[in-house]
């Protein structure tokens, strides 16, 4: 898996940086080609002669330096690179990272670089225990950095603990399992929807529901974490992605969702549609504000919406894979395997208002996968691992 990647390589100051020589060499053995960006501090312990090296490229060590092929070197090594490896990752660096400084060429360009970015944590036991640290680390693993854990050993200081950097083989390993895992949905376009939708009675009034958008946005964010690039269509939610491979596009009613979706959709590899779409909608929409006391009674002719799903399953093609939500009071399975049939999708994701802790509002979701031929149930989880088990689903179906 890292045959051709272009990979940048961050040093910063500490003991371990001597293993990272041998870590080039086993990323160029790989197929990879690597380029260094190190902290002043890293070049105490191994030198700039020695990285360029191995690496056969220049090393990125000073922002102002003289001899540096761009003014905004940290822009372009970032553009070029496909993944970024911080080995060591001091605590100081993982603290610059998760605070949003930038004072120096290495935590400059971390803070440019929109891709995976891999840490392999190097530091005194005491140092890696501490509140602080493991704040940080928690910090940006939670927003997709992933963490290389360091091993327990005898440590340069003195100490015995853990806090020594992962082996080079093993850092090599971790990386080409997990975007082996990844790979599954890369080059493909998804479409998900998320959230309510607003159907407007006046220009200040409106018919909704209680969708949060949580568990579209969980999904949009599984789909990209696995190679994809996702196009999220939402209504009215106050919910950010943290993810650069997710364009967003903010919707308010059914017929602005209905548009967005039919003229995204054919260029689609894959669309969920996890939003809570009004099934009906004021016939006219009143232009003033209505005042209280003109009536006694206000009564609204209502009319359906246009059925976004049923639209996209009539003009799916061959290979598209389009999943729909079904949220049920009674008779679960049967109305989900309906909506199946009747809406041309490759499978359902069931949720039921009986259960606890599921539906709306909830961080949490027990959902029910219902395909042509089989029911998956699932455990009651966070809105995260349920989104990770639907679209572990569909990658299942891709890899048959």
């Amino acid at each position: 898996m890292l045959s051709t990647k272009k990979i940048i390589l961050g040093l910063s100051g500490g003991i371990a940086a001597y293993k990272s020589i041998n870590l080039i060499r086993l990323l160029i053995k790989s197929g990879a080609e690597v380029r260094v960006i190190c902290t002043k501090n890293a070049l105490n312990f191994v030198t700039k002669v020695t990285l360029e090296s191995i690496s056969k490229n220049k090393v990125y060590c000073d922002v102002f330096e003289e001899n540096n092929d761009y003014a905004t070197e940290h822009v372009a090594l970032t553009d070029w690179g496909d993944i970024c490896i911080v080995a060591p990752a001091t605590a100081n660096i993982i603290g610059k990272y998760a605070g949003g400084i930038a004072d120096d060429a290495l935590s400059t360009s971390l803070l440019a670089f929109n891709k995976p970015v891999f840490m392999a944590p190097a530091m005194n036991c005491k140092m890696w225990d501490n509140f602080s640290v493991q704040r940080n680390c928690s910090y940006l693993k939670a927003n997709g950095v992933y963490f290389i854990e360091p091993t327990e050993g005898f440590l340069a200081c003195g100490y015995e603990g853990k806090g020594r950097m992962a082996e080079p083989e093993d850092i090599v390993n971790f990386i080409s399992n997990l975007l082996t895992q990844s790979a599954c949905l890369y080059g493909y376009k998804a479409l998900v929807t998320a959230g309510p939708t607003h159907e407007a009675i006046d220009p200040v009034r409106f018919i909704g529901n209680h969708a949060s958008g949580k568990m579209g946005f969980a999904i949009a964010e599984a789909l990209a974490l696995k190679g994809a690039d996702v196009t999220l269509v939402c209504g009215p939610v106050n919910i950010n992605t943290s993810n650069h491979h997710i364009k967003r596009i903010d919707v308010v009613s059914s017929d602005d969702m209905f548009n967005a979706c039919m003229d995204l959709f054919p260029s689609m590899n894959v669309c969920i549609m996890a939003a809570a779409v009004a099934d009906f909608k004021p016939q006219t929409t009143a232009s003033k504000k209505l005042k209280k006391g003109q009536n006694d009674m206000l009564s609204l002719e209502m009319v359906q919406t246009k059925d976004i799903l049923r639209n996209l399953g009539n003009i799916k093609k061959p290979g598209q894979i389009l999943v729909g939500f079904a949220l049920e009071t009674d008779n679960e399975i049967e109305n989900a395997r309906k909506k199946l049939l009747s809406k041309n999708l490759d499978f359902v994701v069931l949720n039921s208002l009986k259960d606890k802790g599921a539906g709306f509002g909830y961080d949490t979701n027990k959902i029910s996968i219902i395909s042509a031929g089989d029911v998956l149930n699932f455990d009651l989880k966070t809105k995260k691992e349920a989104s990770e088990d639907i679209v572990n689903n569909f990658c299942k179906i891709l890899l048959k």
